[in-house]
């Protein structure tokens, strides 16, 4: 009796033994992403982080038109976890009240652009190099991008200028080397007076010439993320051939009045004709789009502030002025300079969606309370975390898009 007793619960056992394996199957199969490191599991609750998994990227879809949508799982990472933080951008350390603004993705209209994968970003990037190259935003993209691979690891000091703007680090884990180049207008630029008619500094821009911080130090990287923006709004006096040929607003006699676009084509028009001159550079050049400020009931020192809580909707707000003067002068001088096709030129369109967050900035958060800082009401940076966080999943899903490309062309 003891025996059949025995075989019989020997059976359910291999049944349900069977059954379980079965379920584990399909749940795999239907479900690939629980299947993954234990590197890449999210943190606590506590911390708010999670890692997604990566969806069906479209080569064809164009990912800058699109919408922000809500995103509960974000932010990845705070100011207590991330040491990367600029303090002008740390809205939580300064008191921010609200946090809504950083539980928002970008959802491009015709495809799926996958959230940013840590783990996978590293693994696609081990043993290559990517610099950026430009002004303060510059910075704020790659710190947002540090914070984003804490997860996984950080970075060690490996070089830096004796100012500290311009520095390199690795990951040591993947060999992976990340670097920025402090470059406001990307030419060489010199300032002749601090204070100038708009107290913002006059400038010197020689546009003809590229700035020797960047343009001598690329050839090592794989891929080169140029951009610049705001500085570009101050006063200069241009130079070409090493005569002046204008001014936006220097008020000295007898030079032209030009509008700053002028110089920031120009600028660009250099930064692409200086790559395409570098003939030990074999790397991808990515042009990132002007990031457009939010200033509203009065310029940035005017009394200007952006106190909007919650991304517009693409029909709800238009680029116009500076904002699409510069937008439109940087796409023109890549397309041009694409079409020579004596280099690879990429373009990180980030101008439409980052219009649509009035909400991301640091307003009077990036400081304490009367304290003297140049920029009280920061509308032009982004907080970190918040929506400059999206633009790793940009750079991420175009990475794919090169990896696909290099792929398909070994192949033919």
């Amino acid at each position: 009796m003891e025996l059949i007793r025995s075989k019989t619960t020997t059976k359910y056992a291999v049944k349900l033994l069977v059954i379980a394996v079965i379920l584990i199957a399909v749940i795999t199969l239907r479900y690939p992403s629980l299947d993954y490191d234990y590197n890449n599991t999210p943190l606590s609750d506590s911390e708010s982080v999670e890692i997604h998994p990566a969806q069906t990227d479209a080569p064809e879809c164009d990912i800058s038109v699109g919408e922000w949508i809500q995103n509960p799982h974000a932010p990845y990472y705070t100011n207590l976890t991330c040491w990367a933080i600029h303090e002008h951008q740390n809205c939580m350390k300064y008191g921010r009240p609200d946090t809504h603004y950083m539980r928002w993705r970008w959802k491009p209209n015709a495809c799926e652009l996958p959230l940013f994968d840590p783990l996978r970003f590293l693994e696609m990037v081990a043993g290559k190099s990517i610099a950026f190259v430009g002004d303060s935003v510059a910075r704020n993209q790659l710190q947002s991008m540090i914070c984003l691979l804490s997860k996984v690891e950080y970075p060690i000091d490996i070089e830096s200028s004796p100012d500290e703007r311009s520095m390199k680090w690795r990951y040591v884990s993947y060999n992976f080397t990340l670097a920025t180049f402090w470059s406001t207008f990307l030419v060489r630029s010199e300032q002749r007076a601090d204070g100038g008619p708009m107290n913002t500094g006059l400038f010197d821009l020689y546009l003809d010439e590229p700035d020797p911080v960047w343009a001598t130090k690329i050839d090592e990287y794989d891929f080169v993320i140029i951009s610049s923006g705001h500085w570009y709004s101050r006063t200069a006096v241009y130079h070409e051939r090493r005569e002046i040929v204008g001014c936006r607003f220097c008020n000295i006699f007898n030079i032209t009045d030009l509008p700053s676009v002028y110089a920031y084509r120009g600028a660009f028009r250099t930064a692409f004709a200086t790559i395409e001159g570098r003939e030990r550079f074999r790397g991808v050049t990515i042009m990132r789009t002007f990031s457009p400020a939010h200033f509203e009931g009065g310029l940035w020192n005017k009394g200007g502030n952006c106190l909007r809580r919650r991304p517009y909707r693409s029909n709800e707000t238009v680029l116009e002025g500076m904002a699409l003067d510069f937008y439109e002068a940087q796409v023109e001088e890549f397309t041009t300079a694409q079409r020579r096709g004596r280099k690879e030129f990429r373009l990180l369109d980030l101008t439409h969606p980052m219009n649509l967050r009035p909400d991301g900035h640091p307003s009077r958060y990036g400081h304490w309370p009367n304290v003297n800082v140049t920029l009280y009401n920061d509308c032009v940076h982004w907080c970190l975390p918040g929506p400059i966080d999206s633009w790793s999943d940009f750079l991420m899903h175009m990475l794919k898009m090169e990896a696909h490309r290099n792929n398909a062309e070994k192949s033919q």
